[in-house]
């Protein structure tokens, strides 16, 4: 059950996304996958089966994360004027791999 309200909910948010894309806000689609709807599964499961401490340091790595989500906005920024498409979303999607594996090596030396 609480695996087709997962898949329910990422449902929804992509019928979301078709709709706003093709409205005259198409833009407000760059901000729908920022709702928190994972991060408050996570928090949610983290905080239930975890101490207080373990949430909070789930909540400061959730922080750092933007990082890679930016190295993908800005890569994906640059790139949709040189190359194709499906190139360009591919090669912005390795640059999130690449900042998001330094941010946890980085993360699992400091802590």
């Amino acid at each position: 059950m609480d695996l087709i309200l997962k898949a329910t909910l990422g449902a929804g948010v992509v019928l979301i996304l078709a709709a706003l894309s093709k409205t005259r806000n198409y833009y407000i689609a760059g901000l729908v996958p920022l709702f928190p709807t994972f991060a408050l599964i996570a928090h949610y499961i983290v905080g239930k089966s975890r101490s207080l401490d373990d949430l909070k340091t789930t909540i400061a790595f959730g922080m750092w994360s933007i990082i890679p989500y930016f190295v993908y906005l800005a890569a994906l920024y640059l790139l949709v004027d040189r190359l194709r498409l499906e190139l360009s979303l591919a090669l912005a999607a390795l640059a999130w791999l690449v900042a998001a594996s330094v941010l946890v090596g980085i993360w699992v030396r400091l802590h």
